[in-house]
């Protein structure tokens, strides 16, 4: 947009929002209102998200991964395809990897961590109340009178959650008064089952054992059918998949996750990095093409360097029971040759014209929020000048060190006579 529109835009948001953003501006943090204002190469950005949601339009596998070295604005850059996910009626998990508390290597706690992150768009808050209140329409329509809530579960997602779903959205049964207090009857304990209900889905551990008596009692009727177990990897990026084309089932657009960090699995040992990679290689090249899914990755060049430096021919030697040793591979395969054709966004530093259109919008922003007439023409080219030598800083940072300058022009304005 132009200065005029710019301008305009600005002058329609409440005061404290743009406050917030500045202060948020000037601690180096990232702010929803700071990425929609100060945003640079947004088009190129646009393109390559929008390419993403054709191709699942079209329900072909979609991915997306934005490159760039420390400062280049990868962070910012995910935080700006979330707010145009929601916008497009996605629902959103924004996820740092890390190797201690988000190991990518580790799915159940990915999967942990996506449904703690899980946004939706407009006002919706929960996944639990989502998921019931659009049951409950959906069921209310004439024409699905003959059919359950099972009819909306993805086959793909495991039996565990599929039978956790399924109590979710039904009532308990009704059992008489007198009748609770027998034996039989102990593990009718209704207060806990929605607590119980949102922690399994979350991925928490929750005994099988107290799973099956919700069950019971909310009348799953299939419950029995599969064990209820689910520890292994591929179980949880099959529900993360299901999860997304549930969301479309229910009126999303579907599931948006961002990973940012993804360099963060190099951190780790041989065997951990294994298993991340082939976790990557599921997600890149489903073997059945998922609805809804939208996986976004944010990864510096070292680590598609360390990739194709990998040793994908070494082997571990293992014996079993007193056989003779064989030799493992700890690879799969050699990710770095089958990756060629994965979607790539790679981030370019911002030209000193980018730099000077965000100054200006900086010098707009600051001004709406404190209410004041910085003298442009004077203070512009300064910021310039000093920006200049600021190369090779993260551009966060250099955005913190212009809020300063800003404040600090804005007190002697302030405190200069009149």
């Amino acid at each position: 947009m132009d200065d005029l529109d710019f301008q305009v835009f600005l002058d329609s948001l409440d005061n404290f929002r743009l406050r917030r953003a500045v202060e948020r501006l000037r601690e180096g943090l990232f702010d929803p209102l700071g990425v929609q204002l100060l945003t640079t190469g947004e088009t190129k950005l646009n393109t390559a998200f929008d390419r993403g949601v054709e191709a699942l339009d079209r329900e072909t596998p979609s991915h997306l991964c934005i490159c760039g070295a420390y400062g280049q604005g990868k962070s910012h850059s995910l935080n700006f395809i979330k707010q145009r996910a929601l916008a497009r009626n996605f629902v959103v998990s924004y996820v740092n990897l890390d190797p201690r508390q988000v190991p990518f290597h580790d799915f159940k706690s990915v999967y942990r961590a996506l449904m703690a992150a899980m946004e939706f768009p407009q006002a919706e808050t929960s996944f639990v109340r989502v998921w019931k209140t659009r049951v409950a329409q959906w069921l209310a329509l004439p024409e699905n009178h003959p059919k359950t809530c099972t009819d909306l579960i993805p086959e793909e997602i495991p039996h565990r959650f599929k039978a956790i779903l399924t109590a979710m959205a039904q009532k308990n049964m009704t059992i008489p008064a007198q009748k609770r207090t027998l034996k039989k009857h102990a593990r009718f304990k209704p207060r806990e089952f929605s607590w119980i209900l949102k922690n399994a889905l979350m991925g928490k551990n929750i005994p099988a054992w107290r799973l099956r008596s919700i069950f019971y009692y909310r009348q799953v009727p299939f419950y029995k059918e599969k064990p209820l177990a689910c520890h292994e990897q591929g179980q949880y990026i099959a529900m993360v998949r299901g999860l997304a084309n549930l969301f479309q089932n229910i009126g999303f657009k579907g599931w948006l996750v961002l990973f940012d960090e993804g360099e963060s699995i190099l951190q780790t040992r041989i065997t951990c990095r294994s298993k991340s990679y082939a976790a990557l290689n599921e997600i890149f090249y489903p073997e059945t093409s998922p609805r809804g899914f939208y996986p976004v990755f944010a990864f510096t060049h070292d680590f598609f360097t360390h990739l194709a430096d990998e040793d994908y021919d070494r082997v571990r030697i293992k014996a079993v029971n007193g056989t003779a040793p064989i030799s493992i591979p700890y690879f799969r395969k050699n990710y770095s040759k089958d990756w060629k054709n994965i979607h790539i966004h790679t981030l370019q530093d911002l030209s000193p014209t980018e730099w000077e259109v965000m100054t200006h919008k900086l010098i707009q922003i600051h001004a709406s929020a404190y209410q004041w007439k910085p003298p442009v023409e004077s203070i512009q080219p300064r910021m310039n000048r000093k920006l200049s030598g600021l190369s090779g800083i993260e551009a966060r940072l250099k955005i913190k060190f212009l809020v300063n300058l800003l404040d600090i022009e804005q007190q002697h304005q302030v405190l200069a006579p009149a």
